[in-house]
């Protein structure tokens, strides 16, 4: 966990939105994160794409990110041989 420093027009625009949708000013900042970064990686989907592919995320046991973006491998099922 760290520190990000924004513009304060930025944090407004937080916390507007994070009153508006309920959520807490870090956890719409992390919703925008998620978003952007998965709009860079994957530009072909627009946002309601996008907001499906998190869903799916969610229902298979929770947003990774790494796997998600392809950083990482899918981990072998136990017994598997190499």
């Amino acid at each position: 966990m760290g520190i990000v420093k924004i513009s304060d027009p930025l944090h407004e625009s937080l916390r507007v939105a994070s009153q508006a949708l309920s959520r807490s000013i870090n956890a719409q900042a992390e919703h925008w994160m998620r978003i952007g970064l998965l709009a860079e990686l994957h530009p072909q989907l627009n946002h309601s794409e996008l907001c499906q592919l998190l869903i799916r995320a969610e229902q298979e046991g929770g947003l990774d990110l790494e796997r998600l973006a392809g950083w990482s491998q899918p981990s072998k099922a136990k017994g598997a041989r190499a």
